[in-house]
């Protein structure tokens, strides 16, 4: 399968049986970042998380009594 980044637009070739491929077919929302983007990225959010500044917003757990 054929896929291109949505940040480089670099194509490359992926194997039609992965669980990537799987969702890149199956559902629209998903999209594929290539290996160097996604370290990039993931770099730069640890350095962004180190400085102090970085908040991420999640919604809080709930505990269920039940």
């Amino acid at each position: 399968m054929r896929v291109k980044c949505v940040i480089c637009d670099k194509i490359e070739s992926i194997n039609d049986d992965t669980l990537q491929a799987k969702q890149l077919r199956n559902r629209p929302i998903h999209t594929y970042m290539c290996n160097p983007c996604h370290e990039r990225i993931a770099e730069n959010t640890k350095k962004r998380m180190a400085t102090g500044n970085f908040r991420l917003y999640r919604s809080p757990a709930e505990n269920d009594e039940w």
